[in-house]
């Protein structure tokens, strides 16, 4: 053990320019993320309401949240369920919308990516859709399905339940083309077009081949950082629901655990419980991102 210690200080001796490059971004990634993260771990395990010192009780938190809080199960399960249709789908759109510009010229592909991305960025984007649902006989999508003779009456999009989880994904698929979708079209235009002639001589046929077994293994960087931006925000839908469906959603329709954290965070003070719900959050994502990369690291095999 001393031998290994001593070999890694010896290390860090000798290439002490390069550590002290990276120090300005380590202790800010250190400060504003991992303590962060480490600090919300520790406190789920207390009671603490911002008023009072945290007092430990263990894992009372946990409990209470698996076999006593029905409303988190709820959460979790919607969470679940906006995951796993946003997560892929969002992934795969960006994808293959990228990759459909590359084949465009510049100016035209610009143009595009530019009013692709620009909704992922927009503050007013919620009041667009929420004109579009407005639940009235004046709502966009109302009126045109009256006009066109499909519907009699108008349709409450964002207060019916039937709705809601729908509304909710959609919105949010279109908003998940933001850096995900950048990092493609970088990753796209930065593969080597010499592979792709040797791939030709080597026996690749079509454009199949050719973006599974050149294109997408040198681009896994970019599918790697954009899988990880596609699950963070698959997970942390929240704002979209709250903002078109309101807050809490009629019967907790469109309730994630976003939700569920603001309202015992922000709203009820429960910093503790909070804390149990975030480090819970936190976890699902870390094993969703573990999966992701084994699947992509089989990509071009």
């Amino acid at each position: 053990m001393k031998v290994k210690v001593f070999h890694v200080l010896q290390q860090i001796q000798k290439k002490k320019i390069c550590y002290l490059f990276i120090a300005p971004f380590f202790i800010l990634f250190f400060i504003f993320t991992v303590l962060p993260v480490l600090s919300a771990m520790g406190l789920s395990l207390t009671y603490y309401n911002v008023l009072e010192l945290p007092r430990f009780i263990g894992l009372e938190n946990y409990i209470q949240m698996f076999f006593y809080d029905d409303l988190f199960i709820k959460a979790f399960l919607n969470t679940l369920t906006m995951a796993m249709v946003i997560g892929p789908i969002g992934f795969l759109a960006s994808f293959i919308l990228s990759w459909m510009l590359t084949e465009l010229n510049r100016g035209i592909r610009t143009t595009l990516v530019v009013m692709l991305y620009a909704p992922s960025i927009s503050g007013n984007l919620f009041l667009v859709w929420s004109l579009i649902f407005h639940g009235d006989a004046y709502g966009y999508l109302n009126s045109t399905l009256m006009n066109m003779g499909l519907i009699e009456q108008p349709i409450q999009w964002t207060t019916d339940t039937r709705y809601m989880m729908a509304v909710v994904i959609l919105v949010s698929l279109w908003m998940s083309l933001g850096t995900s979708f950048l990092s493609f079209i970088a990753g796209l235009q930065g593969v080597d077009l010499n592979q792709i002639e040797a791939g030709l001589i080597d026996g690749v046929r079509n454009r199949w081949q050719e973006l599974w077994y050149i294109i997408l293994p040198s681009m896994k960087p970019q599918l790697l950082f954009g899988s990880v931006m596609s699950i963070t925000a698959a997970f942390s839908v929240g704002a979209v629901g709250a903002a078109l469906c309101g807050e809490p959603s009629v019967d907790y329709a469109v309730h994630t655990i976003i939700n569920h954290l603001n309202d015992h965070g922000i709203t009820r003070y429960e910093m503790g419980y909070a804390c149990a719900i975030s480090t819970v959050l936190f976890f699902m994502m870390v094993i969703s991102n573990k999966l992701i990369h084994k699947i992509l690291r089989k990509v071009g095999t």
